[in-house]
């Protein structure tokens, strides 16, 4: 069975820092482009940073870069996000996804998901 599962969510106070984990099994997540994206309440879902398969490129937000850092272990089968400097309204759900095209691609096209983590930031 093919599954992504996030994890490292939590409270935080703001200016802290979190690492966020997509994890899989069935698959290997190098072959893949892995998104994260994040839901707030009441918000539409959004892209937060990609990387692209075998060690390629990454794209990160705007509202996110310099903060927030996207990297792969491949040894571990895992996709990392390093989210420093956190702010209130970074406060969401935040969901990775895998797309075999290898590509950064609209988070329509992305093949899997993982059920989301909740990242809180408050004081």
């Amino acid at each position: 069975q093919l599954q992504l599962v996030e994890s490292g969510g939590g409270l935080v106070q703001p200016g802290g820092s979190l690492r966020l984990s997509c994890s899989a099994s069935g698959f290997t997540l190098d072959y893949y482009a892995i998104g994260w994206f994040r839901q707030a309440p009441g918000k539409e879902r959004e892209g937060v940073s990609c990387i692209r398969s075998r060690r390629g490129s990454t794209w990160t937000a705007d509202s996110v870069k310099g903060r927030f850092t996207i990297s792969r272990d491949n040894a571990k089968n895992t996709v990392y996000l390093q989210m420093n400097l956190l702010k209130p309204e970074d406060t969401a759900v935040y969901y990775c996804a895998a797309d075999h095209s290898g590509l950064c691609v609209a988070q329509d096209e992305y093949d899997y998901w993982g059920q989301g983590t909740q990242v809180t930031v408050s004081s």
